[in-house]
């Protein structure tokens, strides 16, 4: 009987430690549609990794994506990706309008917009989001641009994209 639970156990191990292992990434989707003269940014993030930076970051408790959730909780967003992810377009910084975000069960998008670009020479991307609190932080990137599809893997070491035309 014993032996039944030990090789029981010897087995569940394996398996448990699996599935507690914790991924640090985020993904950011960037299109340029010509048409509309924009470049379009999606940016998901997982909430408790946001939140725990966030947090950190402010000295408070955020309770993002709760009933309890701060009333300016997009100031403190806005405030974060201002700070820490940038896009340099035809080599000068551009700003982003902040659009909103949506919550998808652990994981919030942001939506962010660059408007009146009419030509796209060349995009670079700087995202240090998470990356201080998360060593094993990955942050890609996927740019959608002038008929181009590339994709960056971005980290602690290198935290910098560019894709030229």
């Amino acid at each position: 009987m014993k032996s039944k639970k030990y090789v029981f156990l010897f087995l569940l191990i394996p398996l448990v430690a699996f599935t507690i292992h914790k991924y640090y990434i985020s993904l950011c989707e960037i299109d340029f549609i010509e048409e509309k003269k924009s470049i379009q940014i999606t940016l998901g993030m997982f909430i408790d990794d946001i939140e725990f930076t966030l947090n950190k970051d402010n000295n408070t408790t955020l309770n993002i994506a709760t009933k309890n959730e701060a009333q300016k909780i997009d100031e403190y967003f806005k405030t974060y990706l201002n700070n820490h992810f940038k896009l340099t377009i035809n080599n000068k910084l551009i700003p982003y309008k902040y659009i909103g975000k949506e919550y998808d069960d652990d994981i919030v998008r942001f939506y962010l917009e660059i408007v009146d670009i009419a030509k796209l020479h060349s995009i670079e991307v700087i995202n240090t989001c998470l990356i201080r609190d998360f060593e094993d932080q990955q942050n890609i990137i996927k740019i959608s641009a002038n008929k181009k599809n590339k994709t960056f893997y971005l980290d602690k070491k290198t935290y910098k994209a560019l894709l030229k035309f």
